[in-house]
């Protein structure tokens, strides 16, 4: 174990799913297959043996802030008003943060019963595509210069308070802010923040956004793993495209294949590969918790801080 992991404790697979009774999963395939990004291989065993003891080790961690925040009031002699449980998950490109994401949401709102869960993505703090062109950043796009990071501060900030916000909507179809539209996100029970900045400390700021999350997971993978599915996802995006002239991935399907997947892992190798390594990999520790997958996609290790 390297250095980076020596305040982490390593579990396996076996070990991890005997940590929580076997109850059978509260989706059904069908809900899974809808929420999972359509190169994630995740299935029901998963659901049951990974992802319902990370719900029941969240319930653990949401009942000790909610006794803290109790003892708190009292020794600060007022009523502490209640405040949303902010998840922040972080890892790669390509590596499943979203299929984490949607799936925590799904559990948590029938783990919590009338619980409300919100989900947020970083891509709507991007600074649109002309203002990236102009500050001559297109190419850094995912980098931390391209997020507008005072904005998301703001954003954690108004919801910790337990105040609603609205934030910009950014769609992968046109690889852009979309003009003049809002997402209203309330101060809900839950509030699951995910992208590959949330671990990040914010351009000359003496913040992190982790000070902001009551817990929080990185999605984690060999790189040459996660490669192949950067590369496997393009080509599935190329093909949702093929008929539609409006999507940005239209016009990679007028050329050759074999030139489209050259260009692709150069933007992998140029791009996301040198933010991987530079920005997102060295706040790995800064997680809670670290879900390890396979060449499978399967999650083979979870290392949980000590």
């Amino acid at each position: 174990m390297t250095n980076e992991f020596i305040h982490f404790d390593k579990i396996s697979r076996e070990t991890w799913q005997n940590l929580h009774r076997k109850v059978p999963a509260p989706l059904t395939a069908q809900e899974l297959n809808s929420i999972k990004s359509f190169n994630d291989e995740i299935n029901l065993q998963d659901v049951v043996e990974v992802y319902l003891p990370l719900t029941y080790l969240i319930q653990i961690y949401k009942r000790s802030k909610e006794d803290l925040a109790f003892s708190k009031g009292i020794f600060l002699q007022k009523n502490l008003k209640k405040r949303p449980f902010i998840i922040g998950i972080s890892g790669s490109v390509a590596v499943g943060k979203s299929t984490t994401s949607r799936l925590l949401q799904i559990l948590l709102s029938r783990t919590f019963e009338e619980a409300k869960v919100e989900l947020v993505t970083t891509d709507g703090f991007l600074y649109p595509n002309a203002l990236l062109e102009e500050e001559e950043l297109l190419q850094r796009k995912g980098f931390p210069e391209s997020y507008n990071m005072e904005l998301l501060l703001d954003f954690l900030d108004h919801l910790k308070n337990g105040q609603n916000y609205q934030i910009p909507v950014y769609s992968h179809e046109i690889y852009d802010i979309v003009p003049n539209k809002t997402q209203k996100i309330e101060a809900a029970d839950f509030v699951i923040v995910e992208g590959i900045n949330v671990f990040q400390n914010p351009q000359n700021e003496r913040l992190y956004m982790t000070d902001y999350f009551d817990f929080s997971i990185y999605v984690d993978a060999e790189v040459q793993n996660i490669e192949t599915w950067y590369l496997d996802r393009f080509t599935k995006l190329l093909d949702l495209a093929k008929d539609n002239p409006d999507n940005y991935y239209h016009h990679f399907t007028q050329k050759p294949l074999e030139e489209v997947i050259d260009f692709a892992r150069k933007v992998w190798q140029t791009i996301n590969l040198v933010n991987l390594k530079n920005y997102i990999e060295p706040t790995r520790n800064r997680a809670e918790l670290i879900l390890h997958k396979a060449a499978n996609h399967e999650i083979d290790e979870i290392y949980l801080k000590k």
